[in-house]
């Protein structure tokens, strides 16, 4: 896939992910367009949930744990990942998730 393709399926997940958010319930729109300070820091997503989210739509996905280390602190940091004809995960630190299901 080139390079313009590529940006173009990480631009449509972007926005996947803030239809479904939207949908349930939330405030959500792209950081490109919402906050370059955020998108500078590796946030996708710019919303009133717990979470600073970064959307990958790539076959073969870097660390997660490098990307999430990488994400700035005050929320939550998640990656949801898709993979073609696998669907979409959506991944955080452990600790992350022992303190929501607090």
């Amino acid at each position: 896939m080139n390079g313009k393709a590529a940006r173009q399926k990480g631009h449509s997940f972007e926005l996947w992910i803030v239809n479904r958010l939207k949908a349930l319930g939330y405030e959500a729109g792209s950081s490109r367009n919402e906050s370059k300070k955020l998108d500078a820091l590796k946030v996708d997503i710019v919303d009133n949930t717990k979470f600073y989210i970064q959307a990958k739509a790539v076959e073969k996905l870097g660390n997660l744990h490098t990307i999430l280390d990488s994400m700035p602190t005050g929320k939550t940091p998640v990656v949801y990942h898709k993979r073609n004809r696998q669907g979409t995960i959506v991944a955080m630190k452990l600790e992350d998730f022992e303190t929501l299901c607090l």
